[in-house]
């Protein structure tokens, strides 16, 4: 029998501490502080995002009924509960942004050291952001409308591992197009984009800083055609344009050629017309560049439904933040561990998993060797159908 560590230990080694130290330190964080620390404060937050505690007395009531397990976690002493409101209020949130940063250059080297495809020459990004909506009275900083509020989680993700490279959190009136001033432009990297971030002067400054571009384009954009390529209207595409801009400020902001390429989402019977600046590539491909925008929608549907970026343990803007950075911090621990160790089980199926087992004492190949987290057949069903007699 096993009677090494606990499984939430395990999985909080993948955190380097060191360099947590070294950014706790950087930002003072804790300046005046005798036991709840930073490290403290970051378990018990990852804790409540594995178990899916919905509040912070929720969280702080669990944490101090465990007693020696919780001392094996990593947290010797009893959790009060303004200690921890304190802490999420003034400690720097900026300490869990750049552990996140930290997490995502591991999580790139993971998957970039396991990829067995022939790596690409360029990096392919996609960017968008999702509204995350909260009630006015409880957070009237974050005013949306006159009876709302929200936040917006403003994300740039690699598409090779599915990692969040750039993320930023502003209030729900923020234009998403704001966002292309902030975001890292490499110079050969592709960046996948909706038509809410259709901007022709930022365009352009992307284009000069030798990024390349697939963005959806609006129905009534003015143009002339230049020249046109045959396409495969069995694909669905309907035509491959050289266009220059027509309209008096588009053509000042953009004053190069464009590609326009339209093609049938018979599936979803859509319209659907890119622009881009990449003139060597066939159609096709540029398609499924667009297509592979969905992973992104992927990503924030995942962390709404599986970590706590719904309900929040604190009302200031320092702690809102502060939850977010390590729901992001969290996803990336579980990442990192399931391509570390090669496991074969879907994500969503690891959390769920984890949020019962996480105070056992066995090691994580053990946890997820059971073959059954792994084969789904859709014939076996234990529960009848609505209309099954």
């Amino acid at each position: 029998m096993y009677t090494g560590r606990l499984i939430f230990s395990q999985l909080m080694d993948v955190i380097p501490k060191y360099k947590f130290r070294k950014i706790v330190d950087r930002h003072n964080g804790n300046y005046r502080v005798r036991r709840f620390t930073c490290w403290d404060q970051l378990l018990c937050l990852c804790f409540g995002q594995l178990t899916f505690r919905e509040s912070l007395r929720d969280l702080t009531s669990t944490l101090n009924a465990l007693d020696s397990r919780r001392y094996h976690m990593g947290i010797k002493y009893k959790v009060p509960l303004s200690t921890f409101a304190d802490a999420n209020h003034s400690r720097p949130w900026q300490i869990y942004q750049d552990l996140a940063m930290v997490l995502i250059d591991q999580a790139r080297k993971v998957v970039s050291d396991q990829s067995e495809m022939e790596r690409a020459t360029e990096s392919i990004y996609a960017l968008d952001s999702t509204t995350i909506d909260l009630c006015l009275s409880l957070f009237p900083w974050a005013e949306f409308r006159s009876r709302k509020a929200a936040i917006k989680l403003h994300t740039l993700m690699d598409l090779e591992g599915s990692i969040p490279t750039f993320i930023h959190i502003s209030d729900g009136r923020t234009h998403d197009v704001n966002v292309l001033d902030m975001i890292p432009i490499m110079a050969g990297s592709i960046y996948i984009m909706d038509r809410g971030y259709l901007d022709f002067q930022r365009l352009y400054d992307l284009h000069q800083f030798g990024g390349r571009f697939v963005i959806r384009s609006r129905k009534n954009l003015q143009f002339y055609r230049k020249s046109s390529k045959p396409v495969d209207r069995s694909q669905g595409l309907q035509c491959d344009q050289l266009i220059r801009l027509t309209g008096p400020k588009p053509k000042e902001k953009y004053p190069e050629p464009l590609r326009r390429i339209r093609l049938i989402d018979a599936e979803n019977d859509q319209n659907i017309i890119l622009l881009t600046n990449m003139k060597t590539c066939s159609a096709q491909t540029i398609c499924e560049y667009y297509k592979s925008r969905w992973q992104i929608e992927l990503f924030f549907k995942w962390i709404k439904q599986h970590l706590r970026i719904k309900a929040f343990y604190g009302q200031s803007p320092n702690a809102v933040k502060t939850q977010i950075w390590t729901a992001i911090c969290t996803y990336l621990i579980i990442l990192i561990t399931q391509r570390t160790n090669q496991f074969n089980v879907k994500m969503h199926t690891m959390m769920q998993v984890l949020s019962v087992a996480i105070l056992d004492r066995m090691t994580l190949k053990q946890l997820f060797s059971d073959d059954s987290l792994t084969e789904y057949d859709p014939q076996l069903r234990n529960q009848l159908g609505l209309f099954d007699f």
